[in-house]
């Protein structure tokens, strides 16, 4: 494998026969051509160009030939056969959309700010993509995530990934994709087109003068040409499907290298300090100077619907007859606008939680809000501030991903989160405003919580065995105060995580002082994989 380079525009053809035969034995699986003398290598170049792109290869020969083919000739011979594939796919059918996009997943490998391993692991999950015919585009990304794997454990490709001094491959690879799906634009693909025709011409110019090849090769050169000419009237509607594909490509490399590092009892139990009471919360909200840049100050601008309001009720009622799950009042006043949703998978939700919150939980949130919310320059704060969720009603710290499979249905609500107030903070509230999903899981997909009570002391730990929810209930208010809710397994086998935001759980400095809380060993506070 070459030394590692950042980017490999891919418009040089080999720099020499024996480089050119030593690629083309890669390809074709016929190393012995490479010593004998007698077979001709532009004949041979032929073959291997105008050959079937197989979509139906094994997932073993996937990973060997995304391997062998980002070394320099040999990823220019598979670019040109992979552009030949699609176009002929083309020229069955100019209006299929779908072989627009497949070509424009190829074209994507001629950007030249492309680096060669990123390149690599985009060959494999491309394939599955292409598989897919884009009805089931998270399911085939996942599928691809096993075999990128097993392409990146290749010693080889260790040894080159580990020279560009990545210490989270996962996450150096989003984001070099991430880098790609920026480039993503009708223009873009068809510079890219153009170039592949160079390469194209370039490495057919070698057969250019072989009896019968060189005629047939100019007429492949001139199919591709063609499509060419017409692509600018049909590669644009393959753009938004390739951003897509993309899209997914990153949040499950992102994903894994969330799966790759520690949950957040492997990674420091120690800075949970558990639930702020409301009490405590208000003073050291009302207190704060400067006062977090959650809240806002003034009326709040999205008021809460009125669970009693009878046209309200009449419309869930209905609503409720056909599937929809029942909402409790609170839910209702979470909304500053709802509307009954579908939830069709494969769909992926998000939900921000803590040691203390329910993974499974009723409050979601769609890919575009939470990538809207991890966009932000200060997440914790926007999720706080535009989702409404005060301190001490979620000491946040945690995610959890929840995958619904192809097939699956979730009923549910959304809308606009409404603001927030509580009465003891007078012209402070939370502004709310981005969607919300709400969800009422049932049986066995709620988390199991137990409630502890606290040791005690400097990094007090938690008196075992706990109460059950119900045991919990039937205390009075002021011994319930004593105990914390610690959710001790996810059952929902859907649901991944939980996985560390980074934010931490305290929301101000005076937290920094309270008891430090030791986590049980618990299923329910170790990531997992969603395999419960």
């Amino acid at each position: 494998m070459s030394a590692p380079n950042p980017a490999m525009p891919n418009q040089q053809a080999p720099v020499t026969l024996e480089q050119l035969r030593a690629a083309l034995a890669f390809i074709t699986d016929q190393h012995d051509k490479v010593l004998d003398a007698g077979s001709n290598v532009f004949v041979w170049l032929w073959e291997a160009i105008q050959g079937d792109f197989n979509q139906q290869r094994s997932t073993g020969q996937i990973v060997f030939d995304t391997a062998i083919s980002i070394i320099p000739g040999v990823d220019q011979v598979c670019d040109v056969r992979d552009i030949v594939a699609n176009c002929k796919q083309i020229g069955e059918d100019k209006s299929n959309t779908w072989a627009w996009v497949t070509l424009g997943l190829t074209l994507i490998g001629l950007f030249p700010v492309l680096g060669s391993l990123v390149k690599g692991v985009l060959k494999i999950f491309f394939l599955f993509v292409r598989r897919s015919g884009g009805s089931a585009m998270i399911k085939a990304v996942d599928e691809a995530m096993t075999w990128v794997i097993t392409f990146l454990r290749k010693r080889e490709v260790q040894k080159y990934w580990r020279a560009l001094k990545w210490d989270h491959v996962f996450g150096e690879l989003a984001k070099g994709v991430k880098a790609v799906r920026a480039k993503v634009n009708l223009s873009e693909l068809l510079k890219a087109f153009d170039r592949g025709i160079g390469l194209m011409k370039n490495l057919l110019g070698y057969v250019k003068h072989v009896p019968f090849v060189g005629t047939r090769a100019q007429a492949l050169i001139d199919q591709v040409v063609g499509i060419r000419r017409i692509a600018n009237a049909h590669l644009g509607n393959a753009v938004k499907p390739l951003q897509d594909a993309l899209d997914t490509i990153i949040r499950r490399l992102e994903l894994e290298d969330l799966m790759q590092r520690r949950g957040i009892v492997n990674a420091g139990n120690i800075h949970f300090r558990g639930n702020l009471p409301e009490a405590r919360a208000v003073t050291l909200m009302r207190n704060a100077e400067p006062p977090p840049s959650w809240l806002s100050r003034g009326a709040p601008s999205k008021p809460g619907l009125n669970p009693n309001d009878p046209t309200l009720k009449r419309n869930l009622a209905a609503d409720y007859a056909d599937g929809y799950p029942k909402l409790t009042p609170d839910n209702v006043r979470s909304f500053h606008k709802i509307a009954p949703c579908d939830i069709v998978g494969p769909a992926r939700l998000y939900r921000v939680t803590s040691p203390s919150n329910g993974a499974a939980g009723d409050c979601w949130v769609s890919e575009e809000v939470w990538k809207k919310v991890m966009n932000a320059p200060d997440p914790k704060a926007a999720w706080r501030k535009y989702l409404a969720v005060w301190p001490d009603w979620n000491a946040d710290g945690q995610f959890v991903v929840m995958d619904i499979p192809a097939g699956q249905t979730l009923k549910g609500w959304r809308g606009p989160a409404s603001s927030q107030a509580k009465k003891a903070l007078d012209d402070k509230y939370l502004e709310g405003g981005w969607e919300q999903i709400v969800m009422k899981p049932a049986g066995r997909e709620f988390d199991a919580t137990r409630f502890y009570m606290r040791g005690g002391g400097h990094g007090e730990k938690l008196h075992r065995p706990g109460l059950s929810r119900d045991e919990w209930q039937k205390l009075s208010a002021s011994k319930q105060s004593a105990y914390t809710p610690i959710r001790e397994k996810i059952n929902d086998p859907r649901i991944k995580g939980p996985f560390d935001t980074g934010w931490g759980t305290s929301d101000f400095d005076p937290q920094l002082r309270d008891a430090k809380i030791g986590l049980p060993d618990l299923p329910g506070q170790l990531t997992n994989t969603g395999s419960n």
